[in-house]
């Protein structure tokens, strides 16, 4: 098993949204992003956990847990020229863009904030979060770090 960090703008799709989908699942669309995009197909695994973390928010943070439950299949969104994810050079018979289906576990405790994450460094100093300059949507989490944060809750 993997774990992961999935970043997501609460007022696009938050948390909430998750746990409020049918079955509480929802495909992860809209990754424009070569490097994520392999890490989903090549190593994003049906059972993985992620954290969900909120972004570009007032309180960047940790706010749940979700189990990817369908590994990495082309993200339609590329496809439709409607959608704001929409890539024209996306091929459906070559899918340029992938996504994958996650399913709400649970909300944490409380709230995780990048802050609280920062001034934990020491204990995480390869936390791919924290690296400068990284804004990856989605990251890998090794499995201490994944066990010292919800130590945190």
């Amino acid at each position: 098993m993997r774990y992961w960090l999935m970043k997501s703008e609460p007022d696009a799709f938050s948390i909430d949204d998750l746990k409020n989908c049918p079955k509480k699942t929802e495909h992860w669309d809209g990754v424009r992003n070569y490097q994520v995009r392999n890490m989903m197909r090549d190593d994003m695994k049906k059972g993985d956990l992620a954290f969900f973390y909120h972004s570009n928010c007032a309180e960047p943070g940790i706010v749940g847990i979700m189990t990817i439950t369908r590994e990495a299949y082309p993200d339609h969104t590329a496809f439709d020229p409607e959608d704001h994810h929409y890539d024209p050079k996306s091929d459906p018979d070559n899918p340029r863009w992938l996504m994958v289906d996650v399913t709400y576990k649970r909300h944490l405790k409380r709230n995780i904030s990048l802050q609280e994450l920062k001034q934990l460094n020491a204990q995480m100093p390869d936390f791919a979060l924290l690296r400068k300059g990284n804004r990856l949507s989605v990251v890998p989490v090794e499995k201490e770090y994944w066990d010292f944060i919800l130590g945190l809750e």
